[in-house]
């Protein structure tokens, strides 16, 4: 028999997948990504790369070397090599050398927060305090009193008693009946509404009254609450003060209304606030108030991405992008070793059902039946349960239901090509059915094992990111994108770990599936034809 690879068939349908221009380039792309994650060591890891130490070469990243190694009286773990490339019986002899990957983080690695110190900083909030005052006026709308509302009134405070209010004011409807009804001692409810001003008076106030219970006899006067409208543009200023106090934003207006006291005074607050709680403040600026409050922002996990950590740091303080790319290790290696292995099985059992037929056929095929209606989830706890998650235990456990779709193409397949004439011809040649199965109708029937790998591919990574977003996967702390998008969902603000897991996820099924459509049309024996 000639070879598959050298088959005139099999070569068309290699040049037809060629001519397919973004199948060829997603299947590049996709194995390029792939031997990536398969260097994944060599790209993200906490071990070094290289090591120079003593005029001697050691690497770590491809074997392990005691902590004795390095340090006089050291243990017989593994060093921490970033404390040590600081250390001083390291760093002040030349000659000595730590080459450490690309991103020196490892996938299970936990950063200490430390080493983010410069990320901490320091929010400063300038509050607008709004002017309150209250006025109590009488049944006939006179001033009887008032207190601290020289901000809404063009006369002094001490020159309103005995004015009429409604002449600076006017009063609603609403606002009148409100103050009749707490004059007749009737129980009414809270009420506010914006004043109207009538000449030469400042930015009208909001005017309340408070809850009116009924009284042994009725009130005199009534208060009335002025409250100062503050727009939204002017209601707060948000200051950021790093480290090294520098401050952003720099375009800040309030800050650069300040004089210099109160800008130092401020600085001092944030400096104080990076040892010790700071309690707010109130601050004068052009005669209005406002409130300040200093609060520091400490390093917490998950973080938002920052130079050394592009993607981001995780809930547990691991750098995300080292934990994208050995995902995708694990998701390639899981779904391409599922496939083969749901394939090889698929393949024996549907082309024994096909190639036999009669009561092997009718008995696989109720057996199928039945093992395919086992609720495959349950079985995945129930195992995980009693033998505990592994990579090794999903593997098998997926891959005895994974099975059956393809057994069903093979036993179709079988079923037409077993009385086919070179079938029967190996038949009366005396080949054993084993080798007729295998070299004779196999090749002919190894269509649908191959159209259908792709999408078997993508299907299986989808699967695994499910298992492990539903908490049934593998064991923590693997690296796993859907792990990742577990966390996403308890801290739903941490918009990194929903768009990066997310986005490699998307990019490596759109791949699977760009393949698949060029294998489906190089495959495909009517490429040409059409309807009439």
């Amino acid at each position: 028999m000639r070879p598959l690879i050298k088959d005139p068939i099999t070569l068309k349908r290699i040049a037809r997948f060629k001519e397919h221009k973004r199948a060829l380039w997603a299947l590049r792309i996709l194995l390029l990504l792939y031997v990536v994650s398969l260097g994944a060591e060599l790209i993200c890891n906490d071990k070094p790369l290289y090591v120079r130490f003593e005029g001697r070469s050691y690497f770590p990243v491809l074997r392990f070397y005691p902590e004795s190694t390095f340090v006089a009286g050291g243990k017989e773990t593994r060093p921490d090599y970033k404390a040590l490339r600081f250390s001083p019986g390291f760093s002040h002899t030349s000659g000595n050398t730590i080459v450490f990957a690309a991103v020196p983080y490892g996938p299970l690695e936990n950063i200490s927060p430390e080493s983010l110190r410069t990320e901490a900083h320091v929010d400063v909030q300038i509050a607008r305090i709004p002017h309150v005052g209250t006025v109590n006026v009488r049944e006939d709308l006179t001033i009887a009193r008032a207190s601290q509302v020289d901000h809404f009134f063009t006369v002094a405070e001490r020159e309103l008693r005995g004015q009429v209010l409604d002449d600076t004011w006017p009063l609603s409807p609403a606002f009148r009946d409100a103050l009749a009804s707490r004059f007749r001692n009737t129980e009414s409810g809270a009420i506010s509404e914006v004043a109207a001003p009538t000449r030469g008076a400042t930015t009208p106030p909001v005017l309340s009254l408070s809850t009116y219970k009924v009284r042994s006899k009725p009130p005199s006067t009534v208060r009335i609450t002025f409250r100062e409208q503050v727009p939204a543009s002017a209601e707060a200023d948000h200051l950021r003060f790093s480290t090294d106090l520098t401050m952003t934003p720099r375009n800040s207006k309030l800050w650069s209304d300040l004089d210099d006291d109160q800008r130092a005074s401020i600085q001092d607050l944030a400096r104080r606030a990076f040892n010790e709680p700071v309690d707010p403040v109130p601050l004068s600026i052009e005669g209005r108030q406002y409130d300040l409050s200093v609060r520091l922002k400490s390093i917490a996990w998950p973080h938002p991405p920052v130079r050394g950590h592009w993607l981001g740091i995780d809930s547990a303080g691991r750098d995300v992008l080292a934990r994208v790319l050995y995902g995708l290790r694990i998701s390639m290696t899981f779904g391409l070793l599922l496939v083969v292995f749901s394939m090889i099985v698929g393949v024996l059992i549907g082309a024994a059902q096909g190639y036999y037929g009669g009561k092997v056929d009718l008995i696989g095929q109720r057996a199928t039946e039945i093992w395919s209606a086992l609720p495959f989830l349950y079985v995945i706890i129930l195992l995980g349960s009693v033998y505990g998650r592994s990579f090794m235990l999903l593997l098998v456990c997926y891959g005895i239901f994974n099975w059956i779709g393809i057994s069903y193409y093979m036993r179709a397949e079988f079923l037409r090509l077993r009385k086919q004439s070179f079938a029967d011809a190996a038949k009366c040649l005396g080949v054993r059915p084993g080798r007729i199965i295998l070299r004779h109708i196999l090749p002919n029937a190894i269509t649908p094992v191959i159209t259908f790998f792709p999408f078997s591919l993508v299907g299986a990574i989808g699967s695994l990111a499910a298992l492990d977003y539903l908490g049934f996967g593998l064991p923590p702390p693997t690296p796993s994108w859907g792990e990742l998008l577990h966390q996403a969902q308890t801290f739903r603000w941490a918009w990194w770990l929903i768009l990066y897991p997310s986005l490699a996820l998307f990019i490596v099924m759109l791949l699977g599936v760009f393949i698949g459509e060029g294998v489906r049309d190089a495959y495909d024996p009517r490429r040409f034809s059409r309807m009439r």
